[in-house]
């Protein structure tokens, strides 16, 4: 065999593993799905997860980053944020991004996350550094140029918060009961409607702080 072909070989195998390990963490939790299950279910021996992971604790890690990369590439954010358009325009598309149509695999991706965001164990701290960080940064500079509130500014941060919670929701909660009325709705209309509540919030904020700052200018000139 081949380099080439011994590299194609465990990179298959590798994502067989996560592939499995996506599945039965979605299903039971990462406490309940055993290095022994996800093995079998791989069709790998035990110590094929060593190989390609490190350990448990590096294979979970894998599987949560990968979960959060499939459910919202950064270069989809970043291609939304660089677009040539309105940044209201952006905002619509970033909600219509992570309210996408779910897939049987998104759902998977979505519940592996939701779980480990509800439970935190010390592997979050490596989604939030490899993962949620470079995309909040994306997010961020969307909601800047709205609101014209900067970066530094913690009132960003409680936009961020405003505007994702109900997205979030959404995403992981909509097998719920109280949820599946809404979930049921038709995409572009549930889009609209969370653009509309968002977008509203921003820029009231926006106003908000343009006024701050001006009636801190006047003091200052006083």
């Amino acid at each position: 065999m081949t380099t080439k072909a011994r590299r194609a070989d465990g990179e298959a195998t590798r994502a067989r593993i996560l592939d499995a390990a996506t599945k039965l963490i979605a299903a039971s939790g990462f406490a309940y799905a055993s290095n022994k299950a996800i093995a079998a279910k791989a069709g790998v021996d035990l110590a094929s997860l060593n190989y390609h992971f490190g350990s448990r604790g590096g294979l979970y890690e894998a599987v949560l980053v990968e979960a959060h990369r499939r459910l919202a590439p950064i270069e989809d954010l970043e291609r939304i944020a660089a677009a040539d358009v309105p940044a209201q325009e952006k905002l619509r598309a970033l909600i219509e991004k992570v309210l996408s149509p779910r897939s049987a695999a998104a759902g998977r991706y979505a519940s592996v996350v939701a779980r480990e965001v509800q439970s935190p164990s010390i592997h979050l701290r490596v989604l939030e550094r490899r993962e949620i960080a470079p995309k909040l940064g994306v997010v961020l500079s969307i909601l800047e140029e709205i609101t014209g509130i900067p970066r530094e500014d913690p009132a960003l941060l409680r936009c961020l918060v405003s505007v994702a919670a109900p997205c979030v929701m959404m995403v992981v909660g909509r097998r719920l009961a109280t949820l599946a009325t809404i979930a049921a709705m038709p995409h572009d209309v549930l889009v609209a409607h969370l653009h509309t509540f968002a977008l509203a919030g921003l820029q009231a904020l926006g106003r908000e702080h343009a006024a701050s700052k001006k009636a801190t200018r006047a003091r200052r000139e006083t």
